[in-house]
């Protein structure tokens, strides 16, 4: 990636990142494009070329993150067994805020988190990308794996696991007490996965 594109990479995720501060802290229905440009100290115009809107700006970081991860595994040694090299590209990739991550939110940020997600204005745009995440990392597991993305099952199913596997341990890093480490519950998830998730023992 170059100069340049990595600018801008950075600035849509700034931006994103300053729509979901801002969305949690205000409410959703409380929150305007202007006050997200200034969180960044850019101009409302600025981020309408990133965004077409505050509900997009704030469900991109879904997106971004299987973008990321998508790299990371294009990346890794073609020697690498699959299953490895998927869980060493989440575990670089799937975080954007490390120094948060690692560490258990605020109640306050948790509820706003929720209400936020819970909103009918974000559902939509949540669910469009989820489809384009998921889509992102199937397109690299077929790359790796000599697979057609628009023919075979396997590159999409992959994906469809890797995607539950970073809900189900960002949703538990949010909700679990006492806390932990967010790292810690992905590399949790990724393994068992890898295991063929065997039934826990009593």
């Amino acid at each position: 990636m170059g100069l340049r594109e990595q600018k801008k990479r950075d600035t849509r995720i700034a931006l994103s990142w300053a729509a979901i501060r801002l969305t949690v802290d205000r409410g959703f229905d409380n929150v305007k494009v202007d006050d997200i440009a200034a969180e960044v100290g850019v101009s409302p115009r600025t981020f309408n070329n990133y965004f077409s809107s505050k509900a997009e700006a704030i469900a991109a970081r879904h997106f971004e993150r299987a973008a990321r991860i998508a790299d990371e595994l294009r990346a890794r040694p073609s020697g690498e067994p699959l299953w490895e090299a998927i869980s060493n590209a989440v575990l670089i990739g799937a975080p954007l805020d490390t120094k948060a991550e690692d560490s258990q939110p605020d109640a306050r940020w948790v509820k706003g988190v929720r209400l936020m997600t819970e909103h009918p204005a974000l559902r939509g745009e949540f669910l469009r990308a989820a489809m384009a995440a998921e889509e992102e990392l199937a397109g690299a597991v077929a790359e790796r794996t000599g697979t057609d993305v628009d023919r075979d099952l396997y590159p999409r199913l992959v994906a469809g696991t890797v995607s539950t596997a970073i809900s189900a341990s960002t949703d538990l890093w949010l909700r679990i007490s006492p806390p932990t480490s967010y790292s810690e519950l992905l590399r949790d998830a990724l393994d068992q996965v890898t295991r063929g998730l065997p039934a826990p023992t009593a």
